[in-house]
């Protein structure tokens, strides 16, 4: 694994003059849309899947990229969120999403720095009730088609509980692709931490939505943003800034965020199981439409 603190971008892997592929968070609607925008593109002809040299994973991200790996095809894939038959197993969150909002800004609000915010969400989600971490493994399990690395290089992010450092696992981490995807979609106060190596991993998404960032040295990026540019959830690094950046230092970036039916399809609460059908399909049908203009 490779860790970086907050602010200073993680040195990963070089991708220069390379494709980087960046996939966000956004809950279980947020997997559903990925994978049917991505098997639309495909069906349009434009499989950026195929194009990556490197994917970079936060959340639903990671858990996307994980499945972009297991040698299925798109079309499996998206078969996998819109048939009941070939869903995977999931746990339905039962959220107070009032108490959810208030307790995520008092430990926002509480913090002077964005490397003492990370760490408070951190103890946050140390300290929630949740269920137990096997429980919460399985699930994981049960999403992915393979549980091994794939030969494609993947970023998966993910935030050390108590330092509140960015990790990026990777195959060469000897972290199991598992336990990687797990850590990197652990939601402080909804779901458990990660244990790995003794240590507590949270949601790479309490860093920043999309960590795109990771992407510096690409000459093309093309981010798949779930919450796209307003996001409701606070970032020291809002995307607008970061893509931004990576435009000023000389990349192509190409931006996809929900269209007005896919918005409507995700819905108010991401992580509702249900939300998998109707979210893959507005999402099949947006790629269909082809790629946006670059940013």
């Amino acid at each position: 694994m490779v860790r970086g603190r907050h602010g200073r971008r993680a040195s990963v892997t070089a991708v220069a003059d390379g494709h980087a592929l960046v996939l966000g968070g956004g809950g279980v609607a947020g997997i559903a849309w990925m994978t049917g925008l991505l098997a639309g593109l495909a069906d349009a002809g434009q499989d950026v899947t195929a194009s990556a040299d490197v994917i970079i994973g936060t959340s639903a991200g990671a858990t996307v990229a994980a499945q972009l790996g297991s040698g299925l095809s798109l079309a499996y894939l998206f078969a996998r969120q819109v048939n009941p038959a070939l869903q995977s197993r999931e746990l339905m969150a039962v959220i107070d999403w009032e108490k959810f909002a208030t307790d995520i800004e008092q430990h926002t609000s509480a913090s002077d720095t964005p490397e003492e915010r990370l760490r408070s969400y951190g103890q946050f989600a140390l300290a929630a009730d949740t269920v137990p971490e096997p429980e919460r493994r399985a699930v994981i399990e049960s999403r992915l088609p393979s549980h091994d690395w794939p030969a494609k290089p993947l970023r998966l992010t993910a935030v050390d509980c108590v330092s509140g450092e960015l990790t990026v696992f990777e195959a060469a981490s000897g972290v199991s692709l598992v336990d990687a995807v797990g850590a990197s979609t652990a939601v402080p106060g909804i779901w458990p931490p990660v244990t790995i190596n003794g240590r507590r991993y949270m949601d790479g998404g309490v860093r920043s939505g999309d960590n795109a960032d990771l992407a510096a040295e690409a000459e093309r990026v093309i981010v798949i943003s779930p919450m796209g540019m307003n996001s409701p959830l606070p970032s020291p690094m809002p995307l607008r800034e970061v893509l931004t950046s990576l435009k000023n230092g000389g990349a192509t970036v190409t931006v996809i965020s929900p269209d007005e039916a896919s918005v409507a399809a995700i819905g108010t609460n991401a992580l509702d199981p249900a939300t998998r059908a109707p979210a893959a399909t507005a999402g099949h049908a947006q790629g269909r439409t082809g790629l946006p203009s670059a940013f």
